[in-house]
């Protein structure tokens, strides 16, 4: 079994290089690509809410619009 010190240290030699690797391929800077990163999660994160707010939104206004009129033998 390994102890969590070795799993640790296996993720951060071969985990934690992905945007290096990434950089050299590109030919970016290694600081360029992990602020994209960074960047792209907040733009994920907020582009969610903002689509979860406006479908919201939406669903409300078509229910004030398309209310069920009652009948007349309802009375």
């Amino acid at each position: 079994m390994k102890s969590p010190q070795n799993i640790r240290l296996f993720f951060e030699r071969n985990g934690f290089a992905v945007s290096t690797r990434l950089a050299e391929v590109l030919g970016m800077k290694v600081k360029s690509v992990r602020l994209f990163f960074i960047y792209a999660s907040f733009a994920t994160l907020v582009g969610g809410f903002v689509l979860y707010l406006t479908l919201a939104f939406w669903m409300k206004l078509k229910d004030m619009v398309y209310t069920k009129r009652s009948s007349v033998f309802d009375l």
